[in-house]
């Protein structure tokens, strides 16, 4: 027995095929990140300001804190690094995050990795964009961004130490302007952390929380060496590491065969 199709219900069949196949799928790409000493994460986003020379203070408005005197190095603060990114992607690392960054006044001092140097992280917001605290002392953060210039309300600032959030969770949803731990973004036990953007998300930014003795107001980034580096998934899984793979990862930045994109910085 055949059945007949009349043609108006053969373009209805038609169309949902057609709306089937063009569904999109959810935005998978991978990123090669640098993330400087001076890349601020209080001023992601802040395209609305002129960061004045390292030797100079800051003016406009109430900026960052520096030092009252030439340091070594004269690190000028720098715009964190931005992704692209909508609401529900989920942001991994792909491998540990690597390198080092020295927070002190100085060549050659001590080197501390992307999950941060001895103590804690107690800094306040700037601007819109929330303070942080933390276990660690200038670890590798992020934070997530709309389409506008984050200078309005600082946001509640989120607290990952061990009386909080801890830096050990498998998943967080941030909101926009808060500042979230990243670290090597793996838990202790291994497992890739998942940091998912909130509704109104279109931009995440990786930087550095730092002020003097990292407590109270942002600044202090005019004497930081280095960098960190980390290879990002926006809703990609990553292949867990193999410990050669893992050894080989923190013998320095330079990370071989990455088949990724380099962020331009605005």
């Amino acid at each position: 027995m055949s059945v007949k199709i009349g043609s108006g219900a053969l373009i209805v069949l038609v169309s949902i095929i057609v709306a089937i196949s063009f569904v999109p799928s959810a935005r998978a790409d991978v990123f090669d990140i640098t993330i400087d000493g001076g890349d601020a994460i209080f001023l992601a986003g802040r395209t609305d300001i002129t960061i004045p020379p390292a030797s100079d203070p800051w003016n406009y408005p109430a900026g960052m804190q520096r030092h009252g005197y030439p340091t070594p190095e004269e690190i000028q603060e720098t715009l964190p690094p931005l992704l692209a990114v909508t609401a529900g992607d989920i942001i991994r690392a792909l491998d540990p995050a690597v390198g080092g960054i020295s927070f002190y006044n100085g060549f050659g001092g001590s080197i501390y990795g992307p999950e941060g140097g001895p103590g804690n992280t107690d800094v306040l917001g700037y601007g819109g964009i929330s303070g942080f605290l933390s276990n660690g002392a200038g670890p590798l953060v992020g934070v997530f961004l709309d389409d506008n210039i984050p200078n309005g309300s600082t946001p509640a600032r989120l607290d990952f130490t061990s009386a909080g959030l801890g830096t050990n969770f498998p998943s967080i949803t941030p909101g926009l302007g808060q500042v979230f731990y990243i670290g090597n973004g793996m838990t202790t036990g291994g497992v890739f952390q998942q940091f998912i953007a909130p509704i109104g998300a279109t931009r995440v930014a990786f930087g550095i929380p730092d002020g003097f003795g990292f407590v109270g107001s942002p600044g202090a980034y005019d004497d930081n060496d280095g960098a960190y580096r980390i290879r990002v998934g926006i809703n990609e899984v990553p292949d867990i590491p193999e410990p050669s793979s893992l050894l080989l990862l923190g013998t320095g930045l330079g990370i071989a065969g990455l088949a990724a994109r380099r962020i331009k910085r605005q």
